[in-house]
């Protein structure tokens, strides 16, 4: 068991959490949630030990290890990949350098003798005998294979040193897991496996995630950090989301009798409690949630964006025609060959490993790059508006306020609609005078929302939107795309984000194009029939 007993965390003067008290048991996963700068990975720090409390203390039982997903990928660069996956349990690897030290020895004397026998029986007991082949199979589930072990890590790209290092805080079944964005450069394959292993996992799993689809699925509880204070509830984030939202407007409506309130979370509470998933993870979050009573449920105070695109006009029939575009960039040919047709009321998500082949696509398709070979045409009543994944050059003029950077876009527009524009992406009073220079990754792609909110297009072109954005922007940007009457072309590593919106999938292959209609599981059902994944 992992105790936070009465924790608190002061920086310069202000206090980031207050009096935090938790408990986290055995069999359960517990997701991490809170706007940008609210603290989850600076909450990690502490639990794991990294930083220390201004008050309080983090209680770990003297006979539990806690395992942590490793940040610098460069901190292993000596050594291989099975040494770096096996220093996940450090006593583990002490021992097999000691052994090492102790056999090489020219003058081995009869003490050496006892020791290296103390060391072979602490080996055996730790799993060392089976460390390689634990090691293997974390490597093979996150989509490694066995040739990897005995490279050096310093040979690997970042990509692959990611999987590596999660592999290590997997490794020698620990009894606490602390993962910070475990899925972030994971593909499709490696990020179902880390499911089912969470899922099965018998031990602690403490995860701060982005990822609604991952949190959905693995995660018995949430850690709600807000506004200063950090709350445990029952349930996934959807049941942590829709039920905040169901407090929030019975609190708001003081006149409906209590027993009136209680009786609609109650009913609320029994129809989430009836998951019919099979897996031991929805098994246990059902038990919990039969157990919950009213008073346990979320008031969160969490502010939630509003995104809204509107389309000035109608598109026409003809939206979009590409025919066989390529490109090669850097010696590498990202695009070849790549046709497809737009049709009236696509929403397409461009997904797969190639990253640089969808933004290229997308940069192409903007005017900003030329294709080697082929052509492109909108149709003539198309208008579009673009997301770009990189958007530094939107901000290279770093002294305007955001009012002067919004009013470039629409110069005839009112400085009170402006502000609403910002308004509805949570930039209120002096927020609109801060100087772009001086914004987060998070704000910046709120203002190129507010942006796109003003231009009427009728066909959006989306590069990774939600990067940088909190759980509450995706959810609103989700659902601003979800109810946009028009076109949208789209990249995203989101499961549930693709999933929601997307009514056809396109993979951007070395061969070509990929193109289904349907939904994104419906894609990733025919990928798993075909042995595409």
């Amino acid at each position: 068991m992992l105790t936070v007993s009465d924790v608190s965390l002061n920086f310069s003067g202000q206090n980031l959490f207050s009096h935090v008290n938790l408990k986290f048991t055995p069999g359960n996963c517990y997701g991490v949630i809170g706007a940008n700068g609210a603290g989850k990975s600076t909450f990690l720090r502490i639990l794991s030990g990294e930083l220390e409390p201004s008050k309080g203390e983090v209680i770990l039982d003297e006979r539990s290890r806690m395992s942590v997903l490793k940040q610098d990928h460069f901190a292993y660069d000596a050594y291989s990949v099975l040494d770096t996956v096996i220093m996940g349990n450090p006593r583990l690897y002490e021992i097999s350098t000691q052994k090492e030290q102790l056999y090489a020895k020219d003058d081995f004397t009869e003490e050496d003798g006892i020791l290296a026998s103390e060391l072979e029986s602490e080996f055996a007991e730790l799993g060392g005998w089976d460390a390689p082949t634990e090691a293997q199979k974390l490597l093979q589930g996150l989509g490694l294979g066995e040739e990897v072990l005995y490279e050096s890590m310093s040979s690997l790209p970042a990509k692959l040193k990611v999987k590596v290092l999660l592999a290590q805080a997997l490794f020698g079944q620990p009894d606490i897991i602390l993962l910070d964005e475990p899925t972030n450069h994971l593909d499709i394959r490696s990020i179902e496996w880390l499911q089912e292993f969470l899922i099965s996992y018998e031990g602690t799993v403490i995860v701060v995630s982005h990822d609604r689809y991952f949190l959905n699925s693995v995660c018995t509880h949430i850690v709600d950090i807000d506004y200063t204070q950090i709350k445990l509830y029952v349930g996934n984030y959807d049941f942590w989301y829709e039920s905040s939202q169901l407090m929030q407007r019975l609190l708001k409506n003081q006149n409906k009798k209590r027993e009136e309130k209680v009786k609609e979370l109650q009913s609320f509470i029994q129809r989430f409690s009836a998951n019919k998933s099979k897996s031991k993870q929805a098994t246990s979050r059902k038990k919990l949630l039969d157990k919950l009573t009213v008073e346990e449920m979320p008031a969160s105070s969490r502010r939630y964006p509003f995104v809204g695109f509107t389309m000035e006009r109608e598109a026409g029939k003809e939206i979009l025609t590409v025919e066989g575009l390529s490109k090669t960039i850097d010696g590498v040919k990202v695009l070849n060959n790549v046709s497809f047709r737009v049709a009236k009321g696509d929403k397409i998500a461009f997904v797969g490993d190639n990253e640089v082949a969808n933004t290229t696509l997308f940069q192409i398709l903007m005017g900003e790059l030329e294709p080697d070979e082929g052509s492109y045409k909108w149709g003539i009543s198309t208008s579009q508006s673009y997301f770009p994944k990189d958007n530094s050059s939107y901000f290279a003029s770093g002294e305007q306020n955001l009012l002067q950077w919004l009013n470039q876009a629409a110069p005839d527009m009112l400085e009170t609609d402006l502000r609403s524009f910002l308004g509805k992406m949570l930039f209120s009073g002096d927020d609109v005078l801060k100087p772009v220079g001086v914004l987060s990754g998070g704000e910046k792609v709120r203002c190129m929302l507010s942006r796109m909110m003003m231009n009427g297009a009728n066909v959006l072109v989306m590069d990774q939107p939600t990067n940088h954005l909190d759980l509450e922007s995706i959810t609103a940007l989700n659902d601003g795309m979800i109810a946009f009457p028009g076109m949208i072309l789209f990249s995203s590593h989101d499961h549930q984000f693709i999933q929601t919106i997307a009514n056809r999938i396109i993979e951007l292959r070395a061969d070509g194009v990929l193109d289904r209609r349907g939904t994104y599981e419906e894609y990733l059902e025919f990928m798993e029939e075909h042995h595409y994944i």
